[in-house]
């Protein structure tokens, strides 16, 4: 299978790219790479996936490699640039994880969020329209859900009350890929992902935060008295559901299932962030230092994904226990930035 995979230098996108590059398939990746974060990072795992030098300048600079993928350096905005790529490669099917994330960022550049996650996201609806694919898989977020009282999130949950511009954004998504889905008979799912953590992760996420803040001896941040819980999912976990949503048909055949589908992917074990620290601690060898902060506009207290819908369609079994993540991402931190190894200090 063909596909094409925005967002290809982020986390979820670096990790699923692997997965499917493993099971056969050809990629087609495309990035802006922009500065949100360490553009280094995004650098890094672009050359994880290449194997080449990382001189990549624009969307003429095209880098074949064993394995089947191929980066361009696009953004989704450019709506001309995309139509070409459309027309030129043809693809079967497209995952589309480009986007401006970050619940609190959102709040201090608001037009970022609209230019990439809404006109973005239309360019690219309109492409699968021109150029017709068989599948067009989204990320949303479980940040649509709000302040939803009613746990464990379900997909058939009211979403229409967003407390951030990014939930928004996320949400108008999923809206504008069902009007598609109805108009012209586009395949689209839409996944909502929950706390996605591991080795190359986003370093403005808690999980990279609170790993460097204990590792260097430096003070977390802790909102709310640490009296909040997320649905921590491990990255290999999400990259092998969302494979199987791209490239595998849902219990029942394509045939059967409707042309819009909307699933929860998360863990579907809520850990509260007290119970989190402590097992960095334990693994780093360090002891936390804490700065109490209020709750922060467009947090919410809990986090957790019944994810029932996707286990029947898909087989979605999600099997790493936190610990064995976390250690994960810890060595490959530690690894990656080359920090020492410590003992317990108090």
């Amino acid at each position: 299978m063909k596909i094409l995979m925005t967002g290809c230098a982020g986390f979820i996108g670096f990790h699923l790219t692997k997965r499917l590059l493993h099971a056969g398939h050809e990629i087609v990746g495309i990035d802006n790479l922009n500065d949100y974060y360490d553009t280094a990072l995004k650098q890094a795992r672009l050359n994880a996936l290449t194997e080449t030098d990382g001189r990549m300048e624009d969307a003429a600079s095209e880098t074949p490699i064993e394995g089947g993928f191929r980066f361009v350096r696009l953004d989704v905005c450019d709506r001309e640039k995309l139509e070409a790529l459309f027309a030129a490669e043809r693809f079967d099917a497209v995952c589309h994880l480009a986007a401006q994330a970050g619940v609190r960022y959102s709040i201090d550049h608001p037009e970022q969020y609209v230019s990439t996650n809404l006109v973005g996201f239309f360019h690219l609806l309109e492409c699968c329209r021109r150029y017709p694919v068989k599948h067009l898989v989204f990320a949303s977020s479980s940040s649509v859900y709000g302040k939803n009282a009613r746990v464990p999130y379900r997909e058939d949950d009211k979403t229409d009350a967003p407390v951030s511009l990014y939930a928004a954004t996320k949400k108008s998504t999923e809206l504008m890929a069902h009007s598609y889905a109805e108009l012209y008979g586009i395949r689209a799912t839409g996944l909502r992902f929950f706390t996605v953590y591991g080795p190359w992760g986003r370093p403005d996420m808690a999980p990279f935060l609170f790993t460097r803040a204990i590792l260097e001896g430096t003070p977390i941040r802790v909102f709310n008295g640490g009296d909040l819980a997320r649905d921590f999912t491990y990255i290999d976990d999400i990259a092998e559901g969302t494979a199987r949503v791209l490239t595998a048909e849902p219990a029942g055949g394509m045939a059967a299932a409707p042309l819009f589908r909307i699933y929860n992917i998360g863990n579907s074990e809520p850990v509260r962030l007290e119970e989190f620290i402590a097992a960095i601690e334990r693994i780093a060898g360090r002891k936390a230092e804490r700065i109490s902060l209020p709750m922060q506009p467009g947090d919410v207290r809990i986090t957790w994904a019944d994810v029932t819908r996707l286990r029947n369609d898909y087989g979605y079994a999600p099997c790493t226990p936190l610990e064995t993540g976390l250690a994960r991402f810890v060595d490959w931190y530690r690894n990656f930035y080359a920090t020492p190894a410590a003992g317990p200090s108090n």
